[in-house]
C-alpha cells in the first residue's frame, strides 16, 4: 500500500538560504536605525541665476543688488588681463580694425554709409527710429570736458550715500544727455527717473540716440524739457529720495538756486532723502556768516557736510555737498 501523500508548502533550499539572509539585512537596518540618533536634511541652497532675476517671484533683494564695484571684481578683471598677457597698444591700422575719429567716422558714414545700406525710397522704411550721424558717433560723449565713464562714479557715490533701492524715486537738475542719468534710469523701476533739462541738443541725444541704444526706452523716464526752476510738470505729489545737480548750479543766478530749493522741499522725503550738489555752494557760502545756514533753516533744509569719490578708472574726484529736510 502507497504511503498517503503530505499536504503543505514544500521550501527548497535555495530559497531558504535567500529568507534567511533577507531576514539578516532587514534586522541590520533596522538595529542600526534604532541605535543612531535621528538626521535631519540639510537646507537647500538656492543660487540666483539670470532667469531668476527676470522672473516675477524675485525678491526685493535680488532687485536691490550691489552698486559699486567690488575689490574682488577689480582684482578679477587685473587677473584676465595678467592671465591673457594683455597690454595697451598704439591704436593703429590692423587686420580686421581701422581706427577712425568721430569725425572720419561721420564723414564714411554721409558719404559711403557702410557696406549694405538702403537706396532712394528704400532708405526710409527699414530703420524704425533713424538717428542723426552726428549722434551715431556720439559726438555727444565729449560734451562734458571729461571721459564719459565718470558718469558712472557719479551714480555710485550717490545711489549709495543716499541707500537708494530700486523702487526709490530720484530727481536731477540737469541730466544733460544722461552720462549720469542712464545708470540710475537703468537701476531704478520704469517712470522713477526724472530730469529737467534746458538744452535742446543734449535732450536729442538723450531720447534719439542713448535711451534706445542702451535699451531703456521701456523704463519711461520723465525728462522734461524747462529752465527756471519749474518743477510743476512733474506732478504735485511725487516726493523724492533723491535730488540731485552736477555741476549745474555753477552757472545759475544765486537767486534761482535759492527759489528752487524753495519748490524743491516739500519734494524731497523728509529726514532720510538727500539733496545733492556737486563742486561748490557758494550760492550759500556767498551769504556771509551764518546767513547761509538761517536761510537752510528757514527753508526747512540742513547741510550734512561735504564728500568727495574717487573715480573708478580714471585719475579724477568729485565734490558732493548733502542736504536733507528736517521737517515732515
Amino acid at each position: 500500500m502507497a504511503p498517503p501523500s503530505q499536504k503543505g508548502i514544500v521550501i527548497t533550499i535555495p530559497v531558504l538560504v535567500l529568507s534567511v539572509s533577507a531576514a539578516t539585512i532587514f534586522l541590520f537596518f533596522l538595529l542600526s536605525s534604532l541605535s543612531s540618533p535621528p538626521r535631519t536634511c540639510p537646507p537647500p541652497t538656492f543660487t540666483t541665476t539670470a532667469a531668476a532675476v527676470a522672473g516675477s517671484s524675485v525678491s526685493e533683494e535680488d532687485v536691490d543688488r550691489r552698486i559699486s564695484t567690488s575689490r574682488d571684481d577689480i582684482e578679477w578683471v587685473k587677473d584676465q588681463i595678467r592671465a591673457n598677457g594683455l597690454h595697451m597698444r598704439d591704436n593703429v591700422l590692423r587686420k580686421g580694425i581701422n581706427p577712425r575719429t568721430r569725425a572720419q567716422q561721420l564723414e564714411d558714414l554721409n558719404n559711403f554709409k557702410g557696406i549694405s545700406h538702403y537706396e532712394g525710397s528704400e532708405a526710409s522704411n527699414h530703420t524704425a527710429l533713424p538717428c542723426p550721424g552726428e549722434l551715431l558717433v556720439e559726438e555727444h560723449h565729449s560734451n562734458y570736458g571729461e571721459p564719459w565713464a565718470g558718469g558712472r562714479d557719479v551714480f555710485e557715490f550717490l545711489a549709495e550715500s543716499s541707500h537708494l533701492t530700486a523702487n526709490s524715486r530720484v530727481l536731477e537738475i540737469g541730466c544733460g544727455t544722461l552720462r549720469v542719468g542712464l545708470h540710475f534710469i537703468r537701476y531704478l523701476k520704469p517712470e522713477h527717473f526724472h530730469c529737467l533739462e534746458r538744452d535742446e541738443l543734449s535732450l536729442m541725444a538723450a531720447f534719439r540716440y542713448e535711451l534706445p541704444s542702451q535699451g531703456l526706452l521701456h523704463k519711461r523716464p520723465l525728462i522734461v524739457r524747462g529752465e527756471d526752476m519749474d518743477f510743476t510738470k512733474f506732478g504735485s505729489d511725487v516726493v523724492y529720495d533723491l535730488i540731485y545737480a552736477s555741476a549745474v548750479f555753477l552757472h545759475m543766478p544765486d537767486k534761482l538756486v535759492w527759489a528752487g530749493l524753495e519748490r524743491l522741499v516739500n519734494k524731497l522725503k523728509p529726514y532720510n532723502g538727500r539733496i545733492f550738489v556737486s563742486h561748490n555752494i557758494k550760492f550759500c557760502t556767498r551769504l556771509g556768516g551764518d546767513e547761509c545756514t538761517k536761510r537752510l533753516t528757514s527753508l526747512g533744509l540742513e547741510y550734512l557736510g561735504k564728500h568727495t569719490h574717487d573715480s573708478l578708472l580714471f585719475n579724477h574726484y568729485e565734490i558732493w555737498f548733502a542736504f536733507r529736510r528736517t521737517k515732515a
